[in-house]
C-alpha cells in the first residue's frame, strides 16, 4: 500500500493505526450513472463494469485505497456529491466552465466526440437547421448534448429529453425518434453495435465549440477536496506511464 499517498488523504477517510505500518482505509465512494455501455454498465450477472469502472478501480488501487461505487441518476449526480453521498463522480462527465462553478475536476482522462445517430433508412444529410427542421430528436436531459441541440436546433426540431440513454434507444427502436445526439462511444455501443435495429452516424463526429463540448471527461470532486483530486491526478499520470491506461482503453475501444 502506498503510504505516502494515503497520508495525504487523511481528511478523506484514512486512519493510520498507531504504532503499526499498516493502514485502515475507509472506502472512497464514487458516484456513477448507469447504464451507458461501454463507459459504465452492468454485466448479465449484475456487476458494474465499463471503462470508467475499470479505470476508477485502477486509480484507487494505484493510490492505495478501496473504491465503492454508488449508482446515482444523472439529474441528481452533482447534488449527491455536494450532499456527501459520495466523494467523487466518475461518470463520463465533461469538464466545462458551468460545472467548474460547482465542482473541482481532475485532469481529463478521455476526450470522446459526440455524434448524431439515425436509422439507416432515414435520409437526413449533414445536420443543420434545414435538415433537422420538423424532425423529432432525442438527447439525455441535462447533458452537454442537450445544451448543444437545444441552443442550436431547439427552434426548428422537436427535442425530446430522456433520463437515460436506454430510454432514448427504446424510442429509437420503436420509431418515435428520427435521430439522437450522444457521446460517440455510447451511441456506437447502444445503436451501431446493437442487433435490435439498423443505425448509422449522420454527418461528422463533433468536438467543437468548446463552450459546449468542454475539455474531455474528468473526475469531479467537491471544490475543497483539492488533495484528493491531486492524488487521482498523480495516479492517472502513473497509469498512463506504465501502460495500464492503454490496456483498459484497448479493452473497451480497441487499439
Amino acid at each position: 500500500m502506498k503510504l505516502h499517498k494515503i497520508l495525504s488523504l487523511g481528511l478523506f477517510g484514512v486512519a493510520l493505526v498507531a504504532g503499526s505500518a499498516s493502514a485502515e482505509v475507509r472506502d472512497i465512494r464514487i458516484g456513477v450513472d448507469v447504464p451507458y455501455e461501454p463507459m459504465e454498465y452492468r454485466t448479465p450477472e449484475g456487476e458494474l463494469t465499463g471503462f470508467d469502472i475499470d479505470l476508477g478501480n485502477a486509480l484507487c488501487a494505484e493510490i492505495g485505497i478501496q473504491c465503492e461505487w454508488v449508482v446515482q441518476g444523472w439529474d441528481g449526480i452533482i447534488p449527491g456529491l455536494q450532499a456527501r453521498k459520495y466523494d467523487a463522480i466518475m461518470s463520463s462527465m465533461t469538464i466545462n466552465e458551468q460545472r467548474r462553478e460547482q465542482v473541482l475536476f481532475s485532469d481529463p482522462y478521455l476526450t470522446p466526440p459526440s455524434a448524431w445517430f439515425a436509422p439507416s433508412d432515414i435520409e437526413i444529410g449533414t445536420p443543420s437547421k434545414k435538415t433537422l427542421e420538423g424532425l423529432t430528436v432525442g438527447v439525455q436531459r441535462g447533458t452537454l448534448q442537450d445544451n448543444y441541440v437545444t441552443d442550436l436546433y431547439g427552434d426548428v426540431a422537436d427535442v425530446n429529453r430522456y433520463a437515460t440513454a436506454d430510454d432514448m434507444v427504446l424510442d429509437m427502436d420503436s420509431g418515435r425518434l428520427d435521430a439522437v445526439f450522444l457521446d460517440f462511444p455510447i451511441g456506437k455501443s447502444t445503436l451501431l453495435d446493437s442487433e435490435a435495429g439498423d443505425y448509422k452516424i449522420v454527418g461528422e463526429k463533433i468536438t467543437e465549440p468548446q463552450e459546449y463540448f468542454g475539455e474531455g471527461f474528468g473526475i469531479a470532486f467537491r471544490q475543497r477536496d483539492q488533495e484528493l483530486a491531486e492524488a487521482f491526478n498523480e495516479a492517472l499520470a502513473t497509469l498512463k506511464e506504465n501502460g495500464t491506461y492503454d490496456e483498459i482503453h484497448a479493452k473497451y475501444f480497441g487499439e
